[in-house]
């Protein structure tokens, strides 16, 4: 482009003679005490040229100047006699002796004064030239298409965060469902770009998503063909290509497209009005706190009737990977590519090998709603619990709100109390109706089998997961009953899980 370099210099140059400054018009008058220094003008517009090309060629050229010209001066100064009329004064033979005797060294003295004030005087000139010419570097770089090196960072650590959203895709039409309301409820196509990565090779579905044109980006996983699976798995070969769609897609997300952070939704959920709201009001806790590994948007005992109504804004540390609408970040797909696993990658995220004693974070009304009822799963779950649970309708502004009380070290301190502060009692006194108040009641259980019995009875989701409870937190389930808090909750002092008791 070398038509528009050439317009630029002319541009830059133009303000280079503005800043710095002029040549007087007329004739300079030495007066006993002035000192006037010019820069020949000749060699501004060669070396200002050159600042303008690169940062270093600038300190260079500035340096050179400033170094060489002080020396100049110096060396200027030194050679100047005491005061202009010295070469046209006769002092007469007596006087010339008395001065030589008594006025010498003051006149040494007072030329040296006078030599290092000049000198003091031009430093500060011409720092302020510099100073002059730094302070509009930037914006001649600017006209130039390069933006200074710390405007980069400040930009970098100003610049809102892309969290872009992966929706699993494969067979299902109704996908459209799934993305029209992300498309309803997406705030910006740039901080959030919806990425629709798809299996199977349904041509009808594929033309859904292609429908929507710039408004997401279609890729399309490019094995279909069958897994390997040992003889026993045969009738789990839908598993297996769903584990090996998921490594693929977020490889995509993370190793092509380099994005930090990913929400995945499959492509039977439709998602709640503050469903973007929610996931970047969390990103940086996520980022930040090495106890969480996942935000997700789901609550698995959040069937109408089992959560609050009025505490949409409330959420939770939960020690069980609920899945469904969940947030990663790169770090993390780092540390699960490797071993991602053949089949049934959920289950296998619950294992304390992944989870590591981290937690995620889930709300109390859940942000997704998924309406697939037909599945590789074959609605396990789906008519019983999936189908009723409840989505948010109500828009809260969780970016403007303080969720300081997530953090670990304080979560646990105010779960412990609200938990092991409530009263204790039976599964009969809370069928019976007679607890009077709102609670928090707690129900205790000491075994995998009485954890079950208690939950199918309070009806709540009674399996385990490497003996984590769904929806749990230290052992700890938190639902409603007939309005009533109720915690469903191991003995107090408990310390950790048992993966036996899945």
């Amino acid at each position: 482009m070398p038509q528009t370099r050439h317009a630029n210099d002319v541009k830059t140059n133009s303000n280079i003679h503005k800043t710095l400054p002029a040549h007087p018009s007329t004739k300079p008058s030495y007066s006993k005490c002035s000192i006037h220094i010019f820069l020949p003008e000749s060699c501004v517009p060669s070396c200002v040229k050159a600042m303008l090309r690169k940062r270093s060629p600038l300190v260079i050229c500035g340096a050179f100047i400033f170094v060489a010209w002080n020396v100049v001066l110096l060396f200027v100064l030194m050679r100047r006699p005491s005061s202009p009329g010295t070469f046209n004064n006769q002092d007469k033979p007596g006087e010339t002796e008395h001065r030589a005797e008594g006025g010498k060294f003051g006149n040494i003295m007072n030329e040296v004064i006078r030599v290092a004030d000049a000198f003091e005087a031009e430093l500060a000139a011409q720092k302020k030239i510099l100073q002059q010419i730094q302070s509009h570097w930037s914006v001649w770089d600017s006209k130039d298409g390069v933006i200074p090196e710390k405007s980069k960072s400040e930009v970098e650590h100003t610049a809102p965060v892309v969290i872009p959203i992966l929706v699993i895709a494969c067979n299902r039409v109704t996908v459209k469902r799934c993305l029209d309301k992300l498309i309803e409820h997406r705030p910006s196509a740039e901080l959030h770009p919806i990425i629709v990565s798809q299996d199977c090779g349904h041509r009808e579905t594929s033309d859904v998503i292609g429908s929507y044109g710039s408004q997401l980006t279609h890729i399309k996983q490019p094995d279909l063909s069958d897994v390997a699976v040992p003889p026993q798995h045969k009738k789990f070969q839908g598993y297996y290509k769903i584990s090996r769609h998921y490594k693929w897609a977020l490889s995509q997300v993370f190793n092509t497209f380099s994005y930090s952070s990913v929400v995945v939704v499959e492509d039977d959920l439709e998602v709640a009005p503050d469903f973007f709201e929610y996931f970047r009001a969390l990103h940086p806790m996520l980022k930040s706190d090495p106890t969480l590994w996942c935000v997700s948007a789901w609550n698995d005992n959040g069937r109408d009737g089992f959560v609050d109504p009025g505490k949409a804004s409330l959420l939770y540390r939960t020690d069980f990977f609920p899945g469904l609408g969940w947030m990663l970040t790169k770090d993390l797909w780092a540390e699960l590519e490797p071993k991602w696993p053949a089949s049934f990658w959920d289950d296998w995220m619950r294992h304390p090998d992944q989870r590591k004693d981290r937690s995620c974070i889930r709300p109390e009304i859940s942000r997704t709603l998924t309406f697939g009822r037909k599945g590789v799963s074959l609605g396990q779950f789906y008519d019983k619990y999936l189908r009723f649970i409840k989505l948010n309708t109500e828009f809260v502004p969780f970016t403007k709100m303080d969720l300081s009380y997530l953090e670990k070290e304080k979560y646990d301190e105010s779960f412990e109390k609200e938990v092991y502060a409530a009263s204790l009692v039976t599964l009969e006194d809370l069928k019976s109706g007679k607890l009077s108040g709102s609670g928090p009641f707690r129900v205790q259980y000491s075994s995998p089998d009485s954890f079950k019995s208690l939950a199918r009875n309070l009806g709540v989701m009674d399996d385990l997961k490497s003996g984590v409870p769904r929806a749990g937190y230290r052992g700890a389930v938190s639902f409603l009953l007939r309005g009533k808090r109720v915690y469903l909750a191991p003995p107090a002092g408990w310390s950790r899980y048992d993966p036996s008791w899945s």
